[in-house]
């Protein structure tokens, strides 16, 4: 069986076109009153606290870049993810909000498989650091995010990120 990541469950998401339409809406909070909101003001906070470790830089999962507003826009190598005006049919809200447990953005975490060895989890071995944080790889190893997993957006956050993608995105 194949093994599941959080980049092949983004694209699990981003290549359903009709991702959308497979999630119960009426579960998303209502957008903020706020308004003017934008990208720079509002967003990216938001986004550099829960997104950009995993959708920023070279490596950026499935290529969707969240750390810039261009990025943000231009969406995934697949599909674009916001629909400006349109929040309830943009898929990167559907994937903030947690609607849906295999596109949910940041991933929830699967419980430990039953059956395996005693004492065993799920998760990957732990890479040794130093005292002053610098991993003990070798220099081109591949490196993951390090320190706790993101926090997913709170619902007045998902309000809030519907609301800018409702005044256009902007």
């Amino acid at each position: 069986m194949m093994k599941r990541t959080p980049a092949l469950l983004m694209a699990g998401l981003l290549t359903a076109g009709s991702a959308v339409a497979q999630v119960d809406l009426s579960k998303l909070p209502a957008p903020s009153t706020q308004q003017g909101v934008t990208y720079a003001k509002d967003i990216k906070p938001l986004f550099e606290t829960s997104c950009v470790r995993c959708h920023s830089g070279d490596r950026a999962r499935n290529n969707l870049h969240l750390d810039s507003l261009e990025g943000a826009l231009k969406g995934s190598r697949d599909h674009k993810v916001i629909t400006p005006g349109d929040s309830q049919g943009s898929l990167l809200v559907v994937a903030v909000a947690q609607l849906n447990p295999r596109s949910a953005m940041p991933p929830i975490p699967r419980p430990p498989r039953r059956g395996g060895a005693p004492g065993a989890t799920n998760s990957p071995p732990m890479t040794p650091m130093s005292a002053d944080g610098a991993t003990n790889q070798p220099p081109g190893a591949r490196r993951g995010p390090t320190g706790p997993p993101p926090k997913p957006l709170t619902k007045d956050q998902v309000a809030l990120v519907r609301a800018w993608i409702d005044q256009g995105a902007k």
